[in-house]
């Protein structure tokens, strides 16, 4: 017998068991030097004694006497006896025995032995050898040299489908695919050729018989020979591991959409992400459509399950993937496709005929006749489901794979499925709240910056990253009495709506202080004590809403006519200022508190500003935006203001362009304004008596002055509107009296004296000697107000100007 690897010799070969001969009485008459060993009996010791003196007992002699009668009869004879050594120990020996017949009369046995340890070991080796080829699960076959089969257990011959002894002589690619074959060929070969046994943990198998079904086997193959090292053949073995081979594979494709589905808050994203989980792991091809409604953001209806927006589109098949419909397209679902059963009836379905795809390309015959021409699709469509909401269909096609889908697969698409739903409604919610705060916030944030003649303003506001969440940055250009204006940029702590409506209410109460006149450190200190009241009005809540802790906010306010600019801010980057001929510097200002923390003083700058130098105002998210360090990105900030006189937009884009590289993670507002100054023919300013005579000198010289203007049409009006501010102020303010007349596109008239009360308007009654004054302004003016200044207040009003008419 051949021996394979290091299988236990025969204990009956001749060069390894004990021999003996007896005559028909059963008296030694041979002894081999094996048997002196064995027994310790020398030949001259035993030969012509009978064998039955060398046994333990007397049960021993009868078994001999039994085994002789057994040979007799039967031709032979196989048991196990105990014999004594030489030595006096008991040996356990297994014995076979034949019979010698020397002429017609006598008759002799042949008896060798062997210790019954090695016999035992032999019959486990056969009895192994024979469950190999016979009952054993895993596949054994033998390899000639010339790689021919020389056998097969049965595990392989239910393989093959072919019966173990038919096997003899033929190769694997008998029963094997040509493409598999040839590797397990080329496996035989190196480990023929080598000695060196080869292990291959997971190799794909088509069968001949199946092609369509798909084996995944472990293939082990080592090199036998026999004990003189002559080259016998090869031995391999065959195990099924298609179960166990897809279900880690699953399990594998389940923790991989653990991780790369639902990474953004992005529906777009989280279906593609979904497309790339299922391709290639599962299917050649996928789809993911969602209803129309869900790719805009909004919540689904059963009345819009008819109409899906495709959002992914993946295939490893070329062919199939320019025939697939693009992501974006607007598909109307045919209602006897079975993407349409699986929408109403919200539960998978799987179909490995052509009867699903082609329901699902009936209104586009040319298409479907392109795509069975590649072949016969096996197809699952599974619903994206999410907290009780059909969001829309999964589909996943295998067009060339061995074998079709199966129901272990359908489940594996629902995990993918319900996983992705969960995420795609999460960005759908997200999106939703998201766009309600866009809206919001750009609702609450200025369309439109007004012209006006103290400045030449620009913008830039661009909201953070989707995922950060809309912020609470705002701006404002707001127009103030004496043709001043403000300037305002300011940032709400946080992010989300919350965020947005804070900042809505903070621009809201800067236009109703600005229209006040206050100083900037006066309006302040107001929208502190307004941010700090919000904070404790939102605490009673409680809950996971987000909390305004603080603002920052930056205010100035430029006169055209002073030049003079005035600045305070809370907690917010200091301005950047670019005089005239191109120099920048960041503005000394104190920097102050930010808003919300309560009881802390601000205090205003003053500068004055050359014709045509630009102001930079802006949020700490341009800071942000592309450099880690502060200092870093001011100077790149001073950079890009530096350099020739260039327009307000221009400015604008140039910051753009230095700081900002795709979109910030923070709210960034910036507001560019560069100064005008009213020409001095347009002002006139005198200073009045505070006594009796005030009223009568001003009205001469505001007719004087109308006239010049040729404003004479409205000089009658004005005259009694400076008369009546002259002579409120000789008689409740204080000395001197300052009268100034501004001409732009209203007549500005202010009167300004050292008093600190303001005049209120009232209705005086029928018995009221006066009160009737301020009245008669408010009913000849446009607009009028007070405003107050460290030497005492202003009384403002103005009136419209008719336009100039054209020329000739």
């Amino acid at each position: 017998m051949s021996t394979f690897g290091e299988a236990p010799h025969d204990p009956f070969a001749a060069e390894r068991a004990a021999a003996a001969v007896l005559d028909d009485r059963g008296r030694i008459v041979g002894w081999s030097r094996r048997a002196e060993a064995l027994l310790g009996h020398r030949p001259d010791e035993v030969l012509g004694t009978p064998a039955a003196g060398l046994l333990a007992g007397p049960l021993e002699r009868d078994a001999v006497a039994h085994a002789l009668a057994v040979c007799a009869r039967a031709g032979g004879w196989f048991g196990n006896l105990t014999a004594r050594h030489r030595d006096g120990h008991r040996v356990d020996l297994g014995c076979r025995a034949r019979p010698l017949v020397r002429g017609a009369a006598q008759r002799e046995w042949f008896l060798v032995a062997a210790p019954a340890d090695e016999i035992a070991q032999w019959e486990t080796d056969r009895s192994l050898l024979d469950g190999l080829f016979r009952r054993s699960p895993v596949g054994l076959s033998v390899f000639a040299p010339d790689l021919t089969i020389l056998r097969v257990n049965r595990a392989i011959a239910r393989f093959s489908q072919i019966p173990a002894e038919e096997h003899r002589g033929l190769r694997i690619g008998d029963f094997v695919v040509s493409k598999d074959a040839d590797a397990a060929d080329q496996q035989l070969r190196e480990v023929l050729e080598s000695g060196r046994s080869s292990t291959l943990a997971e190799q794909p198998c088509g069968l001949r018989r199946d092609p369509a079904h798909e084996l995944v086997v472990s293939v082990s193959s080592f090199r036998i020979q026999d004990a003189a090292g002559r080259v016998l053949g090869v031995a391999q073995t065959t195990e099924d591991v298609t179960d166990r081979y897809r279900a880690r594979r699953r399990l594998a494709l389940l923790n991989e959409a653990s991780t790369r589905i639902g990474t953004t808050l992005d529906v777009s994203t989280t279906a593609r992400e979904l497309s790339e989980v299922a391709v290639p792991g599962l299917a050649d091809a996928v789809s993911v459509d969602l209803l129309e409604p869900v790719a805009r953001g909004e919540e689904p209806t059963r009345e819009t399950l008819g109409i899906v927006r495709r959002a992914a589109v993946l295939s490893t098949v070329p062919d199939t993937l320019e025939l697939m419909y693009p992501v974006g397209l607007t598909i109307e679902v045919p209602p006897e496709s079975l993407h349409a059963r699986c929408l109403a009836e919200r539960r998978p379905v799987l179909d490995v005929r052509k009867d699903g795809l082609s329901g699902w390309l009936a209104r586009d015959p040319e298409r479907a006749e392109r795509i069975f021409a590649l072949g016969v699709p096996s197809l699952m469509v599974v619903p994206l489901i999410a907290r009780g909401l059909v969001l829309g269909l999964l589909s996943l096609y295998r067009w060339r794979r061995r074998e079709p889908f199966e129901e272990d697969d359908l489940t594996l698409a629902e995990e993918f499925a319900s996983r992705a739903a969960i995420c795609i409604d999460n960005a759908r919610r997200y999106t939703q709240q998201q766009d309600a705060a866009l809206t919001l916030q750009h609702s609450l944030l200025p369309r439109e910056m007004p012209r006006h003649p103290a400045v030449e303003v620009a913008h830039r506001y661009l909201p953070a990253d989707v995922t950060t969440g809309v912020g609470g940055d705002w701006f404002d250009v707001i127009p103030l009495s004496g043709l001043r204006v403000a300037l305002v940029v300011g940032d709400v702590v946080g992010h989300g709506i919350h965020a947005a409506a804070t900042m809505g209410r903070l621009r809201t109460a800067v236009h109703t202080l600005a229209n006040l006149d206050l100083t900037p450190d006066e309006v302040l200190s107001h929208l502190d004590d307004l941010v700090d009241r919000l904070t404790a009005e939102q605490e009673p809540a409680g809950g996971d809403h987000a909390q305004v802790t603080g603002a920052t906010c930056l205010y100035a306010v430029y006169d055209p006519v002073s030049q003079h600019c005035a600045l305070a801010r809370a907690g917010h980057p200091p301005p950047a200022l670019v005089t005239p001929d191109g120099q920048v510097q960041l503005l000394d200002v104190p920097p102050g508190p930010p808003l919300g923390l309560g009881g802390l003083p601000f205090e205003a700058a003053e500068t004055k500003l050359e014709e045509g130098s630009l102001l930079a105002l802006y949020t700490d998210g341009l800071l942000q935006a592309g450099y880690e360090d502060i200092d870093e990105s001011l100077a790149h900030l001073c950079q890009a203001l530096t350099g020739p006189a260039r327009s307000a937009e221009e400015t604008c884009a140039a910051v753009e362009g230095a700081l900002l590289h795709g979109r910030p993670a923070d709210d960034v507002a910036l507001l560019v304004a560069r100064t005008r100054v009213l020409a001095a023919d347009k002002v006139a300013a005198w200073e009045l008596p505070a006594d009796a005579t005030a009223a009568g000198r001003a009205r001469a010289l505001t007719a004087a002055q109308l006239a010049r203007w040729g404003l004479e049409e409205i000089a009658f009006t004005t005259e009694l509107v400076v008369s009546e501010l002259v002579t409120n102020a000789y008689r409740y303010g204080g000395g001197p009296i300052a009268l100034r007349l501004i001409r732009d596109s209203h007549l500005i008239c202010e009167v300004s004296d050292s008093g600190s009360t303001a005049p209120h308007l009232r209705r005086a009654l029928t018995t009221d000697e006066g009160g009737r004054g301020l009245f008669l302004v408010a009913q000849l003016t446009e607009r009028w107000g007070t405003r107050y200044t460290r030497g005492g207040k202003t009384i403002w009003t103005e009136q419209a100007l008719s336009p100039t008419p054209p020329g000739p």
